[in-house]
């Protein structure tokens, strides 16, 4: 009789380990995508005359130019009255951006996400087209396109950033729905449940939590995007920044600079705490 010879469990999973560290077609593909980006790289700075030495050393200069125009700010500008209203203002004008956003987004994700559209020939395109669109314009285009058609003011403002957020949290919203288990769609879809019912009970409950939570983050974003959306006629802390820019008060400029960058630092405070506490509750 012939004995076959053991191994111990240690002997077989190093006989099943084959190390490799590329291998062809993967490493071709890899390293040839890597040489594609720094070609076209040393191209882009070859062929748009950037200095890099130069860009370097004047980050120096930067620093002494600010120092020397925006120092030292005015700090009691920033408790005017009017000022801090404006403030409030843009507190106003992104929530309500945000808001409107946030809702107008959801309908069109549910519309725009593949598995669960209700309508895969009509609808599903109307949703990606919508989302895409609000994406493609930038907040300021949007506030140049709103201006011009309401006049200087908060309504423009909260225009622009509801259509910003549309495309901001519709993108988040879809990818999130794309991403739900299946499982209890196609028991409500052999339930004989409409395609409203199949979303409100099997999918949101999949992703409200994941909701919240981009809702939170798209008011912070929002926040952010109030200010360039004043400057360019919406209204709020952007207004003020733009007058005192083309007045060349650049203590003043300085600042309003500074509170936009506290009240930045305070949204995101905010906005994480809020963050933290749904995913807690999840």
């Amino acid at each position: 009789m012939t004995t076959a010879t053991k191994q111990n469990p240690s002997q077989k999973t190093q006989a099943l380990r084959t190390w490799s560290r590329h291998k062809f077609p993967e490493s071709l593909y890899r390293y040839g995508t890597l040489l594609l980006v720094l070609v076209f790289l040393t191209y882009s700075l070859h062929f748009l005359n950037v200095d890099i030495l130069l860009m370097l050393g004047a980050l120096g200069g930067l620093v002494g130019v600010i120092a020397e125009r925006y120092y030292p700010p005015d700090l009691v500008y920033i408790t005017d009255p009017g000022y801090l209203s404006s403030i409030v203002d843009t507190l106003q004008m992104s929530f309500l951006g945000g808001i409107g956003g946030v809702f107008l987004a959801i309908p069109l994700a549910w519309f725009s996400a593949y598995n669960v559209s209700p309508n895969r020939r009509i609808l599903f395109p109307i949703g990606r087209l919508g989302v895409i669109s609000c994406r493609a314009i930038h907040e300021t285009i949007w506030t140049i396109l709103f201006v011009s058609v309401l006049g200087f003011g908060m309504l423009a403002g909260v225009s622009a950033l509801t259509m910003f957020c549309i495309g901001f949290a519709g993108k988040l919203f879809s990818d999130e729905i794309e991403a739900v288990d299946m499982g209890p769609v196609e028991a409500m879809r052999s339930a004989g449940a409409n395609p409203f019912q199949v979303f409100l009970y099997a999918v949101v409950p999949q992703v409200r939590v994941a909701f919240t939570g981009i809702a939170i983050y798209t008011w912070d974003v929002a926040f952010r995007a109030a200010t360039v959306v004043g400057f360019f006629g919406g209204g709020g802390m952007g207004w003020y920044l733009k007058r005192n820019v083309q007045q060349l008060e650049n203590l003043r400029v300085g600042a309003i600079i500074l509170s936009i960058i506290a009240m930045v630092l305070v949204a995101e405070f905010i906005s994480g705490w809020l963050r933290s506490a749904v995913n807690k509750a999840k």
